[in-house]
């Protein structure tokens, strides 16, 4: 019931930030998860007896976002006055130099510890939470600042979640074939196959009614007709018409995303598991942690993002105008 109830709370609160919130108010909010998730993390490596570097951790994953929100601002260069631009440019420049430094500040920094043998293992586990986490998340501010960029990332977040929700019921009802005992001994093969399934179907209808759903969320002021200016002159009524995706690409974005989610949800429970702790924490009832909830977006964010770029952003981008 409490996982039911986080859902229904969380759910529309992140669908609502994803469309209305400015850009660079969506970035802090992403930063925001990312900080709590790269906490959860950085105590998961404390439970292996290992000693992270906490304040460098969450000092890199700032400069890695102001990088980010200063990388937006770029993209959207033609909405941002000059000066602004320019103050990005070196905003990210000098982040992005901060980052790169990371590896051997962590390696100065692990000169200190004793055991002098655990060097290298705190300073190893420290750093992968900059790709882990934030590089990962890193693609939603991203991905967002593309035309219907915000339809992109709802349509892979519920691919996720569909394909999550098919997997526990089914693998709860008819699960008899382990998928990975030794990770995870709740998860089957029968769930895994049905996630898959489950994904499929709901991005086919996605992409089908992509123009239906773009009408439904301007309806209710999620979306705005103001990038499409130039179809509108002659027409009072009038939104996007985009390309109509073929099933099968459907089909392979959602495989892509749905295996790409599964793997992120095994990785989490290996490091769980080799840390012998059962959730990364307990923020969201019923959910775990944050890092509990987002596994799976940690590895279907990236994938999607390289979807994106590939092709299927043709089928986000109006090819012209529908009389309502």
């Amino acid at each position: 019931m409490k996982r039911v109830l986080t859902a229904v709370i969380l759910i529309p609160l992140v669908i609502l930030a994803l469309f209305k919130a400015p850009p660079w108010q969506f970035t802090l909010l992403v930063l925001g998860v990312a900080l709590l998730a790269g906490r959860e993390y950085l105590d998961i490596v404390a439970a292996t007896g290992l000693k992270p570097f906490r304040a460098l951790s969450c000092l890199f994953l700032l400069c890695l976002f102001v990088a980010c929100g200063a990388f937006v601002s770029m993209v959207n260069g033609s909405q941002v006055p000059a000066g602004v631009l320019a103050g990005s440019s070196i905003a990210a420049a000098l982040s992005l130099l901060v980052v790169l430094a990371s590896p051997f500040a962590y390696m100065i920094a692990s000169m200190g510890r004793e055991p002098l043998s655990d060097a290298l293992a705190d300073a190893s586990a420290s750093f992968f939470l900059l790709p882990y986490v934030g590089l990962t998340l890193f693609g939603l501010p991203m991905l967002r600042s593309y035309e219907n960029g915000a339809i992109y990332i709802l349509f892979m977040m519920v691919t996720v979640w569909v394909g999550d929700t098919a997997a526990y019921y089914v693998g709860r009802a008819i699960g008899k074939h382990k998928l990975a005992p030794r990770i995870s001994p709740g998860k089957t093969w029968e769930g895994s196959v049905a996630s898959v399934v489950g994904a499929v179907v709901v991005a086919i209808v996605l992409f089908h009614f992509l123009t239906p759903i773009w009408r439904g969320l301007h309806s209710v002021h999620l979306v705005s007709t103001s990038g499409y200016a130039y179809y509108m002159r002659s027409f009072s009524k009038a939104t996007p018409d985009f390309p109509h995706a073929p099933w099968w690409a459907a089909a392979a974005f959602a495989i892509c995303v749905n295996v790409a989610a599964q793997f992120g949800d095994l990785v989490e429970s290996a490091l769980k598991r080799g840390a012998g702790v059962k959730d990364s924490g307990a923020l969201l009832p019923g959910h775990g942690g944050m890092l509990d909830r987002i596994d799976a977006l940690l590895f279907a964010i990236p994938t999607g993002w390289l979807l994106y770029v590939s092709g299927y952003s043709g089928y986000f981008t109006s090819r012209g105008i529908l009389i309502s």
